[in-house]
């Protein structure tokens, strides 16, 4: 089983974000990038596939940021290859600009499944697994929880997540993209001193691809949130905080 994971880099929420001079994107020296978290569910998710029925995983990011880090820490993980795709971009692309770059690489390489994540928390313009799958012309699952093998050859079965806790089980032909919405474990941990060794020894590639096309969406103006007056706390038996609750309803002309 050959899977490729294409994982992305995302602003870590714990530091204060600031708009650079342009007022078009985040000044990238007033952050730190991490991982995606639902990336990293779809990388566990590979690792599982892996130990069940064999086969090799690659991992591609686009180079941008601090991605070096994440890629060998995916291969101290247990990943077979690990590849930086360079497009000559300056700025974090939107997700339709990325799936041109990772379908231009991908559509030359064969692989049975392709995972990503399903959502990140800098996505303006939806999931980069449904767009990438339609460039590939591949069949194409969403917030997928859990990947199984049946008897039939060259398929999957898979459970997709509905609202409300429902979930389906869905027969997928291969090859297949598969946007990962948690893993069926956490994603595992690796030492300090493992990945430390990896620093030292791990080989992450460097792919040149072509620029993408430009795309019609385009960013004119990021805001900060603007601070508001704060919360109001509202205390008593639940009687009472059921008719305040009722009061600012009707104050706000939210019910009548």
């Amino acid at each position: 089983m050959n899977i490729a994971v294409v994982v992305k880099q995302v602003p870590d929420l714990v530091e204060g974000l600031e708009i650079d001079a342009s007022g078009k994107a985040i000044d990238p020296g007033s952050v730190r990038h991490i991982l995606s978290e639902s990336d990293d569910h779809a990388l566990e998710e590979a690792l599982l596939i892996k130990e069940r029925v064999g086969g090799r995983i690659e991992v591609f990011s686009l180079d941008m940021g601090e991605v070096r880090e994440n890629l060998v820490m995916a291969l101290a993980k247990g990943a077979d290859r690990a590849a930086l795709v360079n497009a000559g971009l300056d700025s974090i692309p939107n997700n339709h600009a990325a799936a041109q770059v990772f379908a231009s690489l991908l559509r030359n390489l064969t692989f049975d499944l392709i995972l990503t994540g399903v959502r990140a928390i800098d996505d303006l313009d939806g999931s980069l697994g449904g767009l990438l799958a339609g460039y590939l012309n591949l069949p194409y699952v969403g917030l997928v929880r859990k990947v199984e093998f049946p008897a039939t050859p060259r398929t999957v079965v898979v459970q997709k997540e509905y609202p409300g806790g429902y979930a389906a089980e869905l027969e997928v032909q291969l090859p297949a993209l598969l946007g990962i919405q948690a893993a069926e474990q956490p994603p595992r941990y690796v030492p300090i001193s493992r990945l430390r060794q990896m620093m030292k020894a791990a080989i992450v590639e460097e792919l040149l691809v072509p620029v993408p096309r430009p795309h019609p969406l385009e960013i004119e103006r990021l805001f900060k949130p603007e601070e508001g007056i704060g919360a109001s706390m509202l205390s008593g038996t639940p009687e009472v905080i059921a008719r305040q609750m009722a009061d600012l309803l009707v104050e706000h002309r939210l019910v009548r």
